[in-house]
């Protein structure tokens, strides 16, 4: 079975690196605020954790993240060295650099849905030099990879594009549910919201896009509205302010 480093035990490393002890993986796990979990190897380090591991997965945080690959590439041999921290494409390209230098494969790997409750079962989407590799040593422990063909920054692209269409609009319905609370309305809304979501179907996208464009004036002056009501019930509005400025801008 491979020998698997894991750099980072939190919530989604842990879920991870679980998942992977359970698959019958050797597992060296590394937090210096987490101790490793029940038949991981514990390691006082990067550079330890990694040393002798096939594969080095990075679940710290975008934050960390150069830290790091500086600290444990060194050790880290023929392993490929797979970024799972949530970053931008420029992030991974410089991660992808470092690792070059070092002459490490780099991975770039986006986690496409919540980790718990899935684990190591969670969809990835893999780019990069070592992607393929990724994928050879932990799709057969149960992992659900898809390997795009392209260079680090590509998967994190890809991923974050989804996110300002998915955590924009989980942002704009908890802003309108506030709302929606302060006025007495909120079980209202809620119900109008998922009878909306419910029906979406595959034309909704052009429909909301087509009508954006052609009614860009009229709906601007209508979010104006909507946020300076939210101002009145002292509801912070970014996301209705954010939508009357786009739309102002749709309409210039």
């Amino acid at each position: 079975m491979p020998v698997i480093a894991v750099l980072g035990l939190g919530e989604a490393g842990g879920a991870i690196a679980g998942g992977l002890v359970a698959a019958g993986a050797v597992v060296r796990g590394y937090d210096p605020a987490v101790p490793a979990g029940t038949g991981m190897v514990a390691c006082g380090g990067e550079a330890e954790a990694v040393a002798g591991a096939d594969l080095v997965l990075s679940v710290n945080s975008a934050h960390d993240a150069v830290a790091a690959l500086k600290a444990g590439a060194g050790a880290a041999g023929g392993a490929v060295w797979a970024d799972l921290n949530t970053g931008s494409p420029g992030l991974k390209r410089e991660l992808d650099a470092i690792a070059k230098e070092s002459g490490v494969r780099f991975a770039d790997v986006a986690i496409m849905a919540p980790v718990p409750g899935r684990g190591l079962r969670t969809p990835l989407l893999v780019s990069g030099d070592g992607a393929a590799r990724v994928a050879e040593i932990i799709t057969p422990l149960g992992a659900e990879i898809q390997v795009m063909d392209g260079a680090a920054g590509l998967a994190a692209e890809r991923k974050l594009l989804r996110s300002v269409f998915f955590k924009g609009l989980a942002g704009s319905v908890v802003e309108a549910l506030e709302a929606a609370r302060a006025a007495g309305c909120e079980d209202w809304l809620r119900a109008n919201i998922v009878a909306e979501l419910a029906a979406a179907g595959e034309h909704t996208v052009e429909r909301l896009v087509t009508g954006t464009y052609k009614h860009a004036v009229r709906r601007a002056a209508e979010m104006e509205a909507a946020a300076t009501m939210l101002d009145e019930m002292d509801v912070p509005n970014p996301m209705a302010a954010a939508s009357r400025d786009l739309l102002r801008r749709l309409s210039s």
